[in-house]
């Protein structure tokens, strides 16, 4: 199978000047027809979307931060998987690269799974075309400022029984266990958690950081990166999560932005 998709319709992107770079892989409800006539009703809901997650961070554009912004679902390919589908937390249940059944373990497809040829069209068409350029991004944000700074944005149901046990914290920050920032990015962040009341949050507890993080942070190189996985209920209304309130979200973006600020100033100075 063939497909005419090129790489500016499977995300937006927007190239700042700043040393920040917001990339959002799971905010994307689109379903190419081919494939959305293969799902079932369950598929067809997308409901895994980190609905409205990037809009918490509008302010990054004032902050001069590259945006990079999945359009397709989820289902079409998981952006945030190793493009082999090897696991990110070896015992656990997770999805992979292409998924077969939403969180809750229900199938998405109608009938048949993707055949391998199936899962490699995508991989060529959606997944690595996303990862080329945000490591341009990348790139040409470390070449002006000599670092750069990536926040890899992420929400989640407030309760997935097969991902995690009761509730999480509001927010949970993921470097897979400091390997993806340096010690003085990591010393700013915990004392902005130690310091914000408002909002629980933990670092490098049930989620480290995906692929994304973990593929793209490097600190030995200056290009450091952060995971943000946010509980939709902390901004959603979770009886339509579909639907952004922005007054609800309000108070969120607004604590996250000196968040963000922070971490920029402690990314630049790190050695």
């Amino acid at each position: 199978m063939t497909s005419d998709i090129q790489p500016t319709d499977i995300f937006t992107v927007h190239q700042g000047d700043g040393p920040l770079v917001v990339a959002a892989p799971h905010v994307g409800t689109y379903l190419p027809p081919d494939i959305a006539a293969q799902l079932n009703d369950v598929g067809r809901s997308v409901m895994e979307t980190d609905f409205h997650v990037h809009r918490l961070y509008d302010f990054a554009p004032e902050l001069g931060a590259s945006t990079l912004f999945a359009t397709h679902s989820r289902y079409v390919v998981d952006l945030n998987r190793d493009p082999n589908s090897a696991p990110l937390y070896p015992g656990q249940f997770e999805t992979g690269m292409c998924p077969l059944t939403d969180f809750d373990l229900r199938p998405i497809y109608a009938s048949d799974a993707p055949s391998e040829a199936e899962i490699n069209r995508r991989r060529q068409h959606y997944w690595w075309p996303y990862h080329a350029k945000l490591e341009e991004l990348l790139e040409a944000a470390r070449e002006r400022h000599g670092f750069a700074l990536l926040i890899d944005a992420h929400s989640i149901r407030p309760s997935i029984p097969t991902l995690f046990e009761g509730a999480l914290p509001d927010l949970s920050f993921g470097t897979d266990s400091g390997r993806t920032c340096p010690p003085d990015v990591l010393d700013a962040l915990q004392g902005w958690m130690a310091r914000t009341t408002a909002y629980s949050s933990v670092l490098d507890g049930r989620f480290k950081g995906g692929f994304t993080t973990r593929g793209h942070g490097r600190p030995e190189d200056r290009v450091y990166a952060l995971q943000i996985e946010i509980v939709q209920s902390c901004y959603l209304d979770m009886s339509d999560p579909t639907t952004y309130g922005a007054e609800r979200a309000r108070a969120l973006s607004e604590t996250l932005k000196p968040l963000v600020e922070t971490l920029i100033s402690a990314a630049k100075q790190a050695k």
